[in-house]
């Protein structure tokens, strides 16, 4: 009898431990750090091939659920995931899904522009009592760089994470006489998600002789999502009382414009289509903005907060913060429909660019702060795209 009963408790013994070891089996792994969907971290994948080199995508995210995608084709910010005030996530940055579409699609779309982005009248200037030839490959003017700008090379790669902040430094060199410029330029950008859901971008560089730079990001931004309309609900403010009135080349007029009864006055929040259409010389009978604003509190390097976008729907809050003294707004005139990421077109302002820069044409502009950089001197700027919502 008592060795039945020894018998029964051991095989109901055993069967409990057969069950365990089952559920145990059964269970999920535990997720570490680099598998969890959710963790902050980055990590790459190959993206295609460009002039039969392999092109990378790298996923940055921060704690908080931000997801930047940044190629080393260009320094492209491919896409930005940023939550409403409801938490769900949408991609506020226009650009395409492979790396092929770029050199024949892209408007300079989420790029690092230069060696001199934005414009130089007529490609020409003088520096130290040389004249310096330049493409000229927007009219009669030199755009971002010329012919091939720092957006259409591959630049090298390399990846770090601290504590909860993943950061892609790339690395560039342009070599003496390189579209015309003067000098060897040796390039760092090195963009960072921060754990106060900013898209941080730090550039540096120094050259081997007097040249001239001016870099900046060239993002696209619909805050409503990328593909879903216009912007003219956006809503801005920029901390400035002048701007940079141009010609119809984008070049600069004799001195700095008052923005005070014009509509480029942006120092109170408002609507981007209030006066977009408005009867004015500089608006070009309505094409819309692309101009360079002069910003009050970022100068000397000081890194100041210098505008603010808002989509009212989704709640999504932009803020720029930056080094430089000005902003260039762009409200996407001559987007034209083409198909962007997912198949969704990109409509005339269905996005807008807010490229932290120097002025346009300053190689030519005695006034303006000097975009000269000599041997012995490092080039330094600081540009932080911050996302929130509305509370």
């Amino acid at each position: 009898m008592i060795k039945s009963r020894f018998f029964n408790i051991l095989s109901k013994f055993a069967a409990i431990m057969v069950a365990a070891m089952l559920l145990l089996a059964c269970a999920p792994e535990k997720s570490d750090k680099s598998s969890d969907m959710n963790a902050a971290g980055i990590s790459k994948e190959n993206w295609g091939e460009m002039n039969g080199r392999p092109v990378m995508l790298f996923t940055l995210k921060n704690p908080n659920g931000l997801v930047a995608k940044i190629s080393n084709y260009g320094g492209v910010v491919v896409s930005i995931m940023a939550p409403d005030k409801d938490g769900n996530l949408a991609d506020i940055c226009l650009g395409f899904d492979t790396v092929a579409e770029y050199p024949e699609k892209t408007m300079y779309f989420g790029c690092i522009a230069g060696r001199y982005a934005n414009r130089i009248a007529k490609g020409k200037f003088t520096l130290d009592g040389t004249e310096y030839t330049l493409a000229t490959n927007n009219g009669d003017n030199h755009l971002h760089g010329g012919e091939k700008g720092f957006d259409q090379y591959i630049w090298k790669a390399e990846t770090a994470e601290n504590d909860g902040e993943p950061k892609l430094t790339l690395t560039h060199t342009s070599p003496d006489g390189d579209e015309g410029y003067p000098g060897a330029l040796a390039m760092t950008v090195t963009y960072t998600l921060t754990k106060l859901n900013g898209l941080k971008i730090d550039y540096k560089a120094t050259t081997d002789k007097p040249t001239v730079l001016n870099l900046t990001n060239h993002a696209y931004f619909n805050l409503a999502g990328e593909g879903s309309g216009t912007i003219l609900d956006h809503v801005l403010e920029l901390k400035a009382d002048r701007f940079v009135a141009t010609d119809d080349g984008g070049i600069p007029l004799d001195g700095l414009a008052t923005v005070e009864g014009t509509p480029f006055d942006f120092r109170k929040a408002t609507r981007i289509g209030e006066r977009i259409e408005a009867d004015d010389q500089q608006l070009k009978n309505g094409i819309g903005y692309d101009h360079n604003w002069v910003m009050k509190d970022s100068r000397d390097g000081k890194l100041a907060h210098v505008a603010t976008l808002t989509e009212q729907k989704s709640g999504r809050i932009l803020e720029v913060h930056t080094t430089e003294p000005g902003l260039q707004l762009y409200t996407g005139n001559y987007l034209d429909g083409r198909i962007g990421k997912g198949g969704k077109p990109y409509v005339h302002r269905g996005a807008l660019c807010l490229e932290a820069q120097t002025f346009p044409d300053s190689p030519n502009q005695k006034d303006y702060p000097s975009p000269v950089l000599r041997p012995g001197e490092t080039y330094k700027q600081t540009t932080i795209y911050r996302f929130d919502v509305v509370k």
